[in-house]
């Protein structure tokens, strides 16, 4: 199997992985009948993500430098709601309650999809712990943060 491929499944598991906890724990607010209707929709956010997320946060940036990021959430959540309405168009029953639950699902998906990244090391981002170098007695700082005025 093709390189590529394999890193498109394991993505998309990933991807429905994390619908499936924010459907999980989002329950009455927000539904989602079997399984096979969650891998479709875990398709349909990674295609919206590939295709449509780009321009809209392109056309976005304004609020973006503004919101210092924070709209990204507001555009996910956009994006879950286009699978809600993608869904429904092939019959299949996605159910997001209001606007805020959809907010908060986008973020459940976002951060189960970044931890189980990182995990599998599917992603290019990375967390580096540094820490301060210990120089002793000897430094004049003492070791603590220098603050020349």
């Amino acid at each position: 199997m093709n390189s590529e491929w394999k890193k498109f499944f394991k993505t998309w598991l990933i991807n429905a992985f994390a619908v499936l906890v924010a459907v999980t724990v989002l329950r009455p607010h927000l539904e989602c009948s079997g399984v096979v209707p969650v891998f479709v929709a875990a398709l349909l956010l990674g295609l919206l993500n590939a295709f449509i997320r780009p321009l809209m946060l392109f056309f976005a940036l304004p609020l973006l430098v503004f919101t210092l990021g924070f709209f990204t959430i507001i555009i996910n959540a956009c994006l879950l709601y286009f699978v809600k309405a993608m869904m429904s168009v092939f019959g299949m029953n996605f159910v997001i309650e209001g606007f805020g639950w959809a907010m908060l699902g986008a973020i459940i998906i976002s951060v189960v999809s970044l931890l189980l990244n990182l995990a599998t090391g599917s992603t290019r981002a990375t967390v580096k712990v540094r820490r301060p170098h210990s120089s002793g007695a000897s430094g004049r700082d003492g070791g603590g943060p220098v603050i020349d005025v």
